[in-house]
């Protein structure tokens, strides 16, 4: 009797929790405002004050189990006469339990560290990392679906997503993301990755995307003038991008390690690889000296070459900065760093400042 007792209290308590969820939206955003002024270089004396990105989150809950996320971005304060962009980031129902997930809508594939987590507290520049921007091309999304899941601190996630654009893809895949506009999906580009997290501060991981990007001559047309695929080699452009990333954000130190190497097949501009890295080490100084939030000095080393080794397209950047977060979600940033492409004798130099916030 009295295990009934006790089986009849369980089942009620399930019913209970599921009485109480109450649907409901959720609303956040992030933005970043930047001021970047050249000291040296072709663009020496250049001042810019720019509202770069002003990003709007709404999300819905439908049960503990599914929900929807979207994002919806601004840059450069307005769109008008190609300049500025709006860009619907992310909108995806997620089906979520504490070991599995699904997502199907506009969605970010899981490359780097920053893509899919890219608010401006969460990193130390003033701008994203240029690794970020011509190896990773961040931020990436497009029409697809996702599955993912983790296992005592090793999470999985597996992607299928739109078409690259071949004819876009060069010096890097950036110019190949289609944004989910008249997309593709003749071979879909495939993203896996693993990270671990298991132990506290440490995040550990890599991936795996590939893609043969459609060009503009992948379909031809017979003598009746259907349109078919055009099988010759050189009608899609092969890309394989392996990365690997590390970060350390624990007792007051910080610092971020990610690598990346891209394989092309067919390159419009007849590059066969591309590819750098990006280090990151900062030490919290707030705790030291009685500050309320953070107060990190860092130093960041880069490299990283946008096709074969020419060195036209091979850079190597230093930067020097500090940042402030009063509050976690809140960041003031002060850098000074050189940006040296290996064909040209001098350095350029700049000086930026920005503060981001999120919620």
């Amino acid at each position: 009797m009295q295990k009934i007792i006790w089986g009849v209290l369980f089942i009620s308590g399930l019913i209970a929790q599921d009485e109480f969820f109450e649907p409901g939206y959720s609303i956040g955003g992030y933005g970043e405002l930047h001021y970047n002024n050249s000291q040296s270089g072709k663009d020496a004396s250049t001042t810019i004050l720019d509202f770069h990105r002003f990003i709007i989150y709404y999300g819905y809950a439908f049960s503990e189990e599914w929900s929807f996320k979207s994002e919806v971005e601004l840059e450069h304060n307005f769109v008008k006469e190609g300049e500025g962009e709006l860009e619907l980031e992310q909108a995806f129902v997620n089906y979520h339990t504490n070991h599995f997930g699904f997502q199907a809508g506009v969605i970010l594939p899981s490359v780097g560290i920053i893509n899919e987590y890219h608010e401006p507290p969460l990193f130390l520049s003033v701008e994203r990392p240029e690794y970020s921007k011509y190896v990773i091309p961040t931020t990436w999304f497009g029409n697809g679906v996702a599955v993912y899941g983790n296992i005592a601190g090793i999470n999985l996630r597996f992607v299928l997503l739109e078409d690259l654009n071949g004819d876009g893809i060069g010096k890097g895949i950036r110019g190949g993301r289609k944004k989910g506009y008249k997309s593709t999906a003749y071979d879909m580009v495939k993203n896996i990755s693993v990270n671990y997290s298991g132990i506290k501060g440490l995040r550990i991981g890599g991936s795996l995307t590939i893609n043969n990007a459609p060009t503009s001559d992948y379909f031809t047309t017979d003598d009746k003038g259907n349109k078919i695929v055009n099988e010759a080699d050189t009608a899609s452009v092969g890309i394989l991008l392996m990365e690997i990333n590390a970060k350390y954000d624990a007792n007051n130190i910080y610092a971020v390690l990610e690598y990346g190497q891209i394989s092309y097949e067919n390159n419009p501009l007849g590059y066969e690889t591309s590819g750098g890295y990006y280090m990151d080490l900062g030490y919290n100084l707030g705790s030291v000296l009685g500050l309320k939030g953070k107060l990190m000095p860092w130093v960041r080393m880069s490299d990283y070459n946008r096709g074969n080794d020419d060195p036209g397209q091979h850079y190597t950047i230093k930067r020097f900065g500090i940042t402030y977060w009063p509050i976690s979600n809140v960041a003031f940033k002060l850098e000074y760093g050189t940006h040296k492409k290996e064909s040209d004798e001098d350095s350029k130099t700049q000086i930026n400042i920005g503060f981001g916030y999120s919620f």
